[in-house]
């Protein structure tokens, strides 16, 4: 039980899912989308990513979510302080998401906030 404390955002996104196609009230599905997106950028463990001193290399310690840093006090801040920058491209894809687990997490962050703005939206349309 104590494994899958970590994993509770693709539970989540596994209700999400259900909710969205058994027509769920529109709160419901908006409180689990706001999870799924919080769960994979603060929450879900993935390696740091974040630029080593060298430059080259990325850390490869434990960090909790695709926009926080590990335990190194540099490195708490410096991916979301490559995304909001944007100096380099490249090495901000490459430090958010390293490996196919990141980049999965990140496709279903990107479906948890679209899944929130249609719940707020698709009402308003269909009364």
């Amino acid at each position: 039980m104590k494994a899958m404390r970590g994993y509770w955002g693709y539970l989540a996104a596994a209700a999400l899912i259900v909710a969205w196609s058994r027509g769920a009230e529109s709160a419901i599905i908006l409180v689990l989308s706001l999870a799924v997106a919080a769960y994979t950028s603060f929450a879900l463990p993935v390696w740091c990513g974040a630029v080593n001193r060298d430059g080259r290399t990325y850390c490869r310690k434990n960090a909790a979510g695709l926009l926080m840093g590990c335990s190194y006090r540099q490195h708490r801040w410096q991916k979301m302080k490559m995304i909001v920058l944007r100096h380099k491209t490249g090495s901000v894809v490459q430090a958010v998401f390293p490996t196919a687990k990141e980049k999965f997490a990140g496709l279903i962050s990107v479906g948890g906030l679209l899944s929130a703005i249609a719940a707020v939206i698709v009402p308003v349309f269909t009364g």
